[in-house]
């Protein structure tokens, strides 16, 4: 059974070249390469079967590849070889292969008569094409795109159908169930959605960035005893872009939005997935997986419900040379691609170079967990000798002016002829021989201190690096400016870049922030300075939401996982101050108590004793004060006397 029912298809086009096998047993390999070829390759003999350059190739490039079904190669079934070398007279969609541009546009081309069959484009799309899935009728094919919607096509007429907003944000992926009854997109969430009514019939999230692929596992439920609707109960993949795990979800009968049953785990980046389906409740599903490090990962499982942990791979292939004659080490060849055969029992592997790949069947008999193939280098390189054979030089006069790139009347170099060689190397011997050993030290001083003043960045040149790095996409520039921490140093950068490359700015932002936590702590500053500086002109975006969905989709799941982060942190901190005072209380001893009055209680015959001492002792103090105090008086009594006799003899004399 194919892995998918409109023929394979890359999945994840945006990480991965556009690239596809043909069903039927996968007799063809189609690949939209960068520089706007489609190249359709034999993969019994790796040889070049068409080479088809789109006559707009350069302004729309490929986006996404998918080969029509079994049942649209020919309407006469066993007909179809007899008509094979008649098909250039015939109307019929024959070996049928949709290439999805970046302009919106759909090209359908006939691999049987080499040329562009019909041009879908009225009425369809007006942004960059995602993901392009053909339905089990010959005549109708689905396609989403960066506009939101889902147009399904009439392939006949070249007409729409039907066309309709899939989500918020961009739509990037679809799949269509076995029965033909039910679509699946991929945007902000997965939706489920029901191809006769165009209604939403179940949603789904679990990604925290922008889903990239949707396949269908199995045809038929698990549990075969209850009867079946066509899509109850069946299980489907899912991956997304910088995302290392791949989510398996079952279709519930209830109307609520359920978490993923299992997830396959990988070690980098899916950018081509195959599996075989599934038809009964014990076959095993078999997925092999082509990430960004060139290596393949095969899984075999039974989806038999919910599984808690992430599932390993059970076996690794991954091809290299074999290090011998100039090489002293082996190096890896990169694997493009990898479908299972029909048989299931063996794997066909495209590896190499865009431009002349290798395929080849490999045996999946083996049960070790890792595969190295050892594969010749003259197998997966380009062929530098042919290209070069068919560059023709053209003849031109003597007297003719060549023009170089650059400057305009800049001459182009002139290849010098012996003669002028040996002159020239003699004037040079002249000239070192008359320069003195201390001037040629000196020389040599003067020119070291400048490659390292070269090596040192300065503040001005920050913006031009920046936006130079993000025309050319080179990431060692990129790295130089986005990898400091001064804070002054990144507000004036900001401030000097132009408008144009405000978006680009924070899409690489973005994908950084999906990197390392170390990354992403560098990436902070400069995502704030954006944000606050530019924030004028973002607000004039029309399509701003779609172009930060995937941002705010990664802020929102760091912001989700702080949350729970910040509680755990508040329950340690109370427990760890409890156990630390509690420990506290332990560790100081008692305080001493020492008391300030002691009463000690005697008997009552000596209290009696004491009270009558008391009570006689007090009387005789209290009769001795009162005579103290009579005596006193007198005496002050007797003085004032002999004052005012003083004061009357006084007055007497004065009278006489």
């Amino acid at each position: 059974m194919a892995a998918s029912g409109g023929g394979r298809r890359d999945p994840l086009a945006p990480s991965g070249i556009p690239c596809a096998f043909s069903p039927r047993g996968q007799h063809y390999f189609s690949l939209a390469g960068p520089d706007g070829h489609l190249r359709v390759w034999e993969t019994a003999s790796s040889r070049l079967h068409q080479d088809f350059v789109p006559s707009a190739h350069l302004s729309a490039t490929c986006t996404c590849l998918a080969w029509a079904p079994p049942r649209s190669l020919a309407k006469d079934g066993p007909q179809r070889k007899k008509r094979k070398s008649e098909a250039v007279g015939t109307s019929d969609q024959v070996d049928l292969l949709a290439v999805g541009t970046a302009v919106g546009s759909i090209l359908l081309y006939s691999t049987v008569k080499g040329e562009l069959q019909s041009k879908l484009v009225s009425g369809g799309h007006d942004n960059k094409v995602n993901c392009i899935q053909w339905h089990q009728d010959n005549d109708c094919l689905y396609s989403c795109s960066d506009d939101k919607h889902i147009v399904e096509w009439n392939t006949q007429t070249c007409r729409v159908k039907c066309k309709w907003k899939g989500d918020i944000s961009s739509v990037s992926a679809l799949c269509i169930s076995p029965d033909g009854k039910m679509l699946l997109s991929a945007g902000r969430t997965i939706k489920l959605w029901d191809l006769e009514t165009k209604e939403v019939y179940r949603h789904f999230t679990g990604h925290a960035t922008a889903v990239s692929s949707l396949m269908f596992t199995t045809i038929r439920p698990p549990n075969e005893s209850q009867p079946f609707d066509g899509i109850t109960g069946l299980y489907f993949l899912s991956g997304a872009v910088h995302d290392r795990l791949l989510n398996v979800w079952q279709v519930r009968s209830e109307n609520k939005e359920k978490n993923a049953v299992m997830s396959f785990t990988v070690t980098d980046e899916p950018v081509y997935i195959d599996l075989t389906l599934s038809e009964n409740k014990e076959e095993p599903v078999k997925l092999a997986v082509v990430c960004r490090d060139g290596q393949v990962h095969l899984f075999e499982h039974v989806l038999n419900g919910y599984c808690k942990k992430p599932l390993t791979s059970n076996c690794t292939i991954q091809i290299a040379t074999s290090g011998k004659d100039k090489e002293s080490t082996p190096t890896p060849i990169p694997i493009l691609a990898a479908a299972f055969c029909s048989d299931k029992q063996s794997l066909l592997l495209v590896y190499g170079s865009h431009l002349q790949p290798a395929i080849e069947r490999v045996s999946l008999n083996s049960r070790e967990p890792h595969m190295c193939l050892i594969r010749d280098v003259n197998c997966w390189t380009p062929k530098i000798g042919i290209a070069v054979t068919k560059v023709r030089t053209p003849m031109m006069n003597s007297e003719a002016k060549v023009l170089g790139p650059g400057i305009p009347g800049h001459h182009a170099a002139i290849k010098p002829t012996l003669e002028t060689e040996k002159t020239e190397s003699k004037r040079r011997l002249k000239e070192k021989e008359q320069v003195s050993i201390e001037e040629r030290l000196g020389a040599m001083d003067i020119d070291t201190t400048k490659e390292k003043r070269k090596g040192d960045l300065k503040a001005d040149s920050y913006p031009v690096l920046l936006v130079q790095g993000l025309e050319s996409n080179d990431c060692y520039m990129l790295n130089k400016v986005l990898q400091t921490r001064k804070d002054t140093l990144i507000r004036n950068t900001v401030l000097r870049i132009p408008v144009y490359a405000v978006i680009p700015l924070l899409n690489e932002l973005t994908k950084r922030l999906q990197g390392h936590p170390n990354s992403a702590v560098l990436m902070v500053p400069w995502l704030k300075s954006v944000l606050t500086i530019h924030a004028s002109y973002l607000s004039t975006l029309p399509d701003l939401v779609p172009q930060l969905g995937m941002l705010y989709q990664l802020m929102e799941s760091r912001v989700k996982t702080l949350r729970k982060l910040s509680r755990l942190h508040g329950k340690l901190i109370l427990l760890i101050t409890q156990v630390a005072a509690s420990e506290k209380t332990q560790g100081v001893p008692p305080p001493e108590q020492t008391a300030k009055l002691v009463y000690e209680e005697e008997s009552s015959e000596e209290e009696s004793d004491d009270e009558v001492m008391a009570d006689k002792n007090s009387d005789e103090n209290w009769e001795e004060d009162e005579e103290e105090r009579e005596s006193e008086k007198d005496e002050e009594e007797e003085e004032d006397d002999d004052d005012q006799q003083e004061i009357d003899q006084d007055t007497e004399n004065e009278m006489t």
